[in-house]
């Protein structure tokens, strides 16, 4: 299936979508996503949808169809997302030689780039509608966003291909350990949910209609803190100011504890390691290679490893209610539809 799915044409990509009850005329475009396949394509009718063909591996059915679930119900409370569209029999999933594939409407619209503050409003009642969508049913199948999943995961698939030069390799795994002890103490009693994970402004978009959100496909159970960050995360001046006006808007729909910015400057350090792992992994995509050519090597493991350090001194400076040992115990360039869909 790997095979089947580094190589994938514009010819199975056109059976598969006939097979799914659509007529494409034969226009095809691929755009731009590192993780999945996606195309946009033109219909006989003149409309157009995008597919997305899921990584092989990545997510089980059960996982992706929990996604799909998440984004009608979403939908469904008439909040603005890009949710799948259904096949003629009904279903938003099906698959090709093993490989799942979904489609969606083409939804075109502006990336959010410079936001103004009415705009980062509209964002944060949007956000808190997800949120109360999210917190209303566990989640069953995704992972939680905690540190054996977002750092001890990634730094044990580094460590066992022996990926780090050996004068960063202790520095580096003492880093983890000592960052996924803070997350794990600083998030203990703050309330995990199901939220979107990768909310960046590229999956933004503003269109005729408004805003929306696209793109869950990291969606999983953690904390609220952890979308707010993404979509503002600047710990300067500029990024407290946009994150207290999005906060200000967001709480209309659904109470924030601002107790929970702690968590940020963790976050940020796993995603620091996560964003690592997943190119490991992903090494032999033949597209990884060339979009992360200074991966792998002992000048990218030493600039990883130093900000990384630097990134828990922020941390130790920025978590005054941090109080455990400094010493771990024994452990869419595509402006119209999906960036990295």
């Amino acid at each position: 299936m790997g095979d089947y799915f580094y190589e994938l044409t514009p010819e199975p990509v056109f059976r598969a979508i006939e097979k799914g009850g659509f007529n494409p005329t034969g226009h095809i475009m691929a755009l731009n996503s590192y993780e999945n396949r996606v195309y946009d394509l033109k219909l006989e009718d003149g409309s157009h949808i995008v597919s997305k063909f899921y990584r092989p591996g990545r997510w089980n059915e059960e996982q992706i169809r929990e996604e799909h679930s998440f984004l009608l119900e979403i939908a469904e409370a008439e909040v603005p997302v890009c949710a799948p569209m259904r096949f003629p029999d009904g279903d938003t999933l099906h698959s090709v030689n093993g490989i799942f594939y979904a489609v969606w409407r083409r939804t075109g619209g502006r990336s959010a780039h410079d936001l103004s503050d009415t705009d980062i409003q509209i964002i944060g009642r949007m956000l808190a509608c997800i949120h109360n969508v999210g917190a209303s049913k566990n989640i069953q199948s995704r992972h939680k966003l905690d540190a054996k999943s977002y750092a001890l995961d990634p730094l044990e698939y580094i460590l066992q291909n022996n990926l780090l030069p050996s004068h960063c390799r202790d520095r580096f795994e003492k880093a983890v350990h000592q960052v996924a002890q803070i997350y794990t103490e600083l998030s203990e009693n703050v309330p995990f949910h199901r939220i979107h994970a990768d909310c960046h402004p590229g999956n933004l978009l503003n269109g005729s209609d408004g805003w929306f959100i696209l793109d869950f496909d990291d969606f999983c159970s953690g904390p609220a803190v952890q979308d707010i960050w993404m979509l503002c995360g600047g710990n300067d001046s500029y990024g407290k100011r946009h994150r207290e006006i999005l906060i200000d808007a967001y709480e209309t729909f659904r109470p924030f504890n601002r107790s929970w910015f702690n968590l940020i400057e963790p976050l940020r350090a796993l995603r620091f390691i996560r964003y690592a792992g997943w190119i490991a992994k992903r090494w032999k995509d033949p597209v990884f290679p060339i979009a992360f050519p200074h991966f792998g090597t002992e000048a990218y493991w030493e600039t990883e490893t130093n900000e990384l350090e630097a990134q828990l001194r922020v941390i130790r400076e920025g978590s005054p209610d941090f109080q455990g040992s400094s010493e771990p115990e024994e452990e869419l360039t595509n402006s119209d539809f999906f960036y990295d869909m």
